[in-house]
């Protein structure tokens, strides 16, 4: 008897696959860091959101577009609202109470998503909404409201075609950049409610419908789509695998997801090493009965001794 439908998956080729010496970025919703947080854990080179969680594509476009244009932020960019500095471009994780602070913030930030653009082997960019908020005064699609009054934005839907035409302008910059990095698509598994449930579901059909539709034609054989949402929303179609506001994945379902991400993408050689950095991170955060025994210090060389090891085969690894 069946009692799940399961998506099939296939492994990608070895040439395409995320090892230990990839090179990994990740732009998008807050289901980027879920994975983000996973790839970090297992200590792969990564670089998770440097300007926050980006929840449409136009913000991630706008992100992309002023790394590699090398936009210099300035006092022009910024705001001041309920007593801290804000830009319109970045999540308020980068917000500041001090605007030179929150201005080299932005610039910094910048650099190093430029930066890793250019070196990245694979790129990760998860599309949360084609909702957008769009500024009065400016016209231009915000990534983050700050907090600031409804009423100074215009609320929007992104057609298949605009959501379309911005996802192709982010592969456009990167692989005018590097035209050897692998971008992998996913859509958001985390229901924006807050939008409206069938407004939430036509938002993830237009994000879907345009990555599939740019997928579809050949020439874009360095772009791959990732089924976190419909993995979700069809094998885990279960409110047991939500978090308590009944929207996030919960630390199961990032689990389960986090394995078929790692079925397809993960090589084989890379698996092994990943079981070394899970026994060496379990015990790290070991707590003993007793710290000053014999039998513990005993562990702790052999912790380091195995630290030194993985760090003599990949000299990024660090504990």
């Amino acid at each position: 008897m069946k009692l799940q439908t399961i998506i099939p998956l296939e492994k990608r080729s070895r040439e395409d696959l995320i090892d230990y010496n990839s090179n990994i970025l990740l732009l998008g919703s807050c289901f980027v860091e879920n994975i983000g947080d996973k790839f970090e854990f297992f200590k792969f080179r990564n670089k998770q959101n440097p300007f926050g969680m980006l929840f449409h594509p136009e913000a991630i476009e706008t992100l992309v577009s002023n790394a590699i244009k090398k936009k210099k932020y300035t006092e022009d960019d910024v705001f001041f609202h309920n007593e801290q500095w804000h830009c319109y471009d970045a999540h308020s994780k980068l917000s500041s109470t001090n605007k030179d602070e929150l201005i080299t913030s932005l610039n910094k930030n910048l650099n190093i998503t430029d930066q890793q653009i250019h070196n990245a082997t694979h790129i990760v960019i998860t599309l949360g909404t084609a909702w957008v908020y769009k500024h009065y005064k400016s016209n231009l699609p915000v990534a983050n409201c700050h907090k600031v009054p409804q009423k100074e934005f215009k609320k929007e839907l992104l057609s298949v075609e605009e959501v379309t035409n911005s996802v192709k302008l982010i592969i456009h910059h990167i692989h005018q950049t590097n035209p050897k990095a692998i971008i992998l698509f996913t859509v958001s598994p985390v229901r924006h409610i807050k939008d409206g449930f069938v407004e939430n579901t036509q938002s993830k059909a237009h994000l879907i419908s345009a990555i599939h539709a740019i997928l579809s034609h050949r020439a874009e054989t360095k772009c791959f789509y990732f089924p976190a949402y419909e993995i979700m929303i069809d094998e885990l179609r279960d409110y047991r695998f939500y978090a308590e506001d009944m929207l996030h994945p919960n630390r199961i379902a990032v689990n389960y997801i986090w394995e078929k991400f790692k079925n397809v993408w993960m090589s084989s050689d890379s698996e092994k090493v990943m079981h070394e950095v899970e026994a060496i991170q379990n015990g790290l955060s070991h707590k003993p009965f007793n710290v000053n025994s014999d039998a513990h210090k005993e562990f702790l060389q052999k912790l380091d001794l195995k630290k030194e090891q993985l760090r003599s085969k990949f000299s990024h690894i660090s504990f």
